[in-house]
């Protein structure tokens, strides 16, 4: 890839260590522009990019310009409201990380990313389960980030922008149910969510999920089991495109990178890939999430 967008940073040092240290050496091409801003998370994890200085077909990548959003809090954006959880206040900051903003300009044409890493699910509260209880912090994320977008180029007049959306959003509109057991075999049930945080970037069409171009059961970025009564598959990771890049790259479908899952995942018929070295059970594993990876003409 030309480009990554991570989550789950500590600092640079991480950052440095792990593209000298593996990917240099992996793949004999180094990313040497890197950008980390210090965000909100209270252990330390960041977004961040790395990029090459060059495309593969030999475009120059610059970044223009960089902006951390991480100050933004609920009063500045009128995003606050009752529902969100005992202890947030209006002036409370609303990225759990950061909405970190990069203006890039390839082979002389603009790109502007938007990097994010939003709430996770955590315990239930109030009868609520995990994913229910958090939504309302995921969903005030999600309408900053459209407001930060809107901000910037108009309300009214993002879609012919070039812009996309990265990162671990935490929520899915979609997910795969699964069913049986071993012995009997697995049954992966498609099963719409009839509420997401993610609603607020697509209701208008403001932004495309070009996951959507992939069967309805090989769109998951992640394998979800509290018990054989709770499993399902899910997208957690997107790469959202403003509707003029993702019209202007109709015809390519992403990638979803799953040789880094542990062996206790369970994969649809067909879908089962081989695994990277030294991958256990359910440690090591090179993550709990799935890269996705899309190849995009500005």
């Amino acid at each position: 890839a030309d480009i990554l967008c991570l989550q789950e940073v500590d600092n640079m040092a991480a950052l440095q260590a792990f593209e000298y240290g593996y990917l240099f050496r992996m793949v004999g091409n180094g990313y040497r522009q890197k950008y980390l801003i210090e965000g909100n998370d209270s252990r330390g994890i960041d977004v961040s990019v790395m990029m090459r200085e060059e495309t593969r077909d030999g475009q120059r990548i610059e970044c223009v310009d960089i902006r951390s959003h991480a100050a933004v809090t609920y009063r500045d954006l009128d995003l606050h409201a009752p529902g969100l959880g005992p202890g947030i206040n209006p002036d409370d900051r609303i990225f759990k990380r950061d909405c970190l903003e990069m203006d890039l300009r390839i082979g002389g044409r603009p790109l502007t990313l938007y990097v994010v890493h939003f709430k996770s699910m955590g315990p239930g509260r109030d009868g609520m389960d995990g994913r229910q209880s958090t939504m309302p912090v995921r969903i005030a994320e999600a309408s900053a980030v459209r407001r930060i977008v809107e901000n910037r180029f108009g309300v009214g007049h993002t879609a012919d922008k070039a812009f996309a959306i990265c990162g671990d959003m935490n929520d899915y509109q979609e997910k795969l149910a699964i069913e049986g057991d071993r012995r009997n075999g697995y049954r992966f049930v498609p099963q719409k969510e009839e509420a997401s945080a993610l609603d607020v970037l697509t209701v208008d069409g403001f932004v495309v999920n070009p996951m959507q171009r992939r069967p309805v059961e090989d769109r998951w970025t992640l394998y979800h089991s509290r018990g054989p009564d709770e499993r399902h598959l899910c997208q957690l990771d997107y790469i959202w495109l403003s509707p003029s890049l993702a019209e202007r790259n109709a015809h390519h479908v992403p990638e979803i990178i799953r040789a880094g899952q542990p062996f206790r995942t369970l994969f649809p018929p067909g879908q089962e890939v081989e695994r990277y070295p030294r991958i256990g059970w359910d440690r090591p594993k090179a993550s709990d999430h799935c890269p996705v990876v899309m190849t995009i003409d500005l």
